[in-house]
């Protein structure tokens, strides 16, 4: 259930920030800012998945 959750908050905080630099990049060049926002959205997917994966991965206990 922590994997979930820590992956939620990860992609909404990338959400975020993707959409803040969509935001930029359409002030200045407007055509390129719906590739490069799906670009982003669909890298951090990958890169939200595989941190929160990290984070909740269950620590080694020494025997």
């Amino acid at each position: 259930m922590s994997l979930l959750i820590v992956y939620v908050a990860l992609m909404i905080t990338g959400d975020l920030v993707a959409y803040a630099i969509g935001l930029v990049i359409e002030q200045n060049i407007p055509a390129a800012s719906l590739p490069s926002f799906l670009a982003m959205y669909f890298a951090f997917l990958w890169v939200a998945w595989v941190i929160a994966v990290r984070i909740t991965q269950p620590r080694a206990r020494p025997q």
